[in-house]
């Protein structure tokens, strides 16, 4: 059974572009982590300040072994050179949600 983690990021208007620009610059090592499936943030389009970064894994060991991981400590160092000081994070706040799936389906085939 997958499991799906989102992480919450608040973030405020005038640090959107950064947070966007990070994540279309990110190394995109996730994708060849064993275990992946899904990858996907999403931007709110009105009544709140969070983005949600959506990732589904095949199980919560697979989850918890690239959260464990150098390519994760990596991935979120904004960018920085290794030993070099990060940049500051573009959220101001940020948690994470956990869900199993339960159900999925996707598009019918339309013959």
């Amino acid at each position: 059974m997958s499991v799906v983690k989102i992480n919450v990021l608040s973030v405020s208007p005038e640090a959107r572009e950064t947070l966007e620009q990070r994540f279309a610059k990110r190394a995109g090592v996730v994708e060849s982590s064993d275990g992946f499936e899904w990858f996907e943030l999403l931007r709110p389009v009105e009544g709140t300040d969070q983005y949600l970064v959506y990732t589904r894994w095949r199980s919560e060991e697979d989850f918890q072994k690239w959260h464990a991981s150098q390519d994760f400590n990596r991935g979120h160092a904004g960018g920085a050179a290794e030993g070099a000081e990060p940049p500051r994070p573009a959220a101001h706040a940020s948690q994470i949600w956990s869900f199993e799936v339960l159900q999925q389906s996707g598009p019918k085939n339309e013959a």
